[in-house]
């Protein structure tokens, strides 16, 4: 699925990102609740207005979590594992929206880094975004 050249582009690219994960992250998660508003309904016991702790903390989660997924994309699978029992069992979480989620944060990548955002970088970290999506689905099966 991905070559050579564009897992060493994602690693070096999410290793520029993790300093910002929080920003990365918040921001993603606030395009996707005002572009999905069904999305909304899994964190209606936080508060998710703009920069607020509960975004911004959670946002940062997700990016970490990518990020070290990117770190080794072989073991993809195995690194998310416990993401995928979280999201599947206890908070049953639509896996469309992880399909949302990971276009939400390329939107957010590209225009946050748009010099680094060549159309190699699109094309790869699409490709790495559609396998997190599909990583996090696998317990659904």
């Amino acid at each position: 699925m991905l070559s050579k050249r564009e897992k060493d582009l994602i690693a070096q690219i999410w290793g520029r990102l993790t300093p910002v994960a929080d920003d990365i992250g918040s921001d993603a998660l606030l395009r996707m609740f005002a572009t999905f508003p069904g999305t909304k309904t899994y964190f209606s016991h936080l508060d998710i207005s703009p920069r607020s702790a509960h975004l911004l903390s959670h946002g940062k989660k997700i990016v970490l979590a990518i990020a070290e997924g990117a770190q080794d994309i072989s073991q993809l699978a195995v690194n998310l594992a416990p993401l995928q029992t979280l999201h599947a069992y206890q908070l049953r979480i639509d896996p469309t929206n992880f399909k949302i989620l990971s276009h939400c944060v390329l939107v957010v990548v590209s225009s946050m880094f748009p010099n680094d955002f060549t159309p190699e970088a699109h094309v790869a970290f699409d490709k790495f975004l559609t396998a997190v999506a599909l990583a996090l689905s696998e317990k659904y099966r």
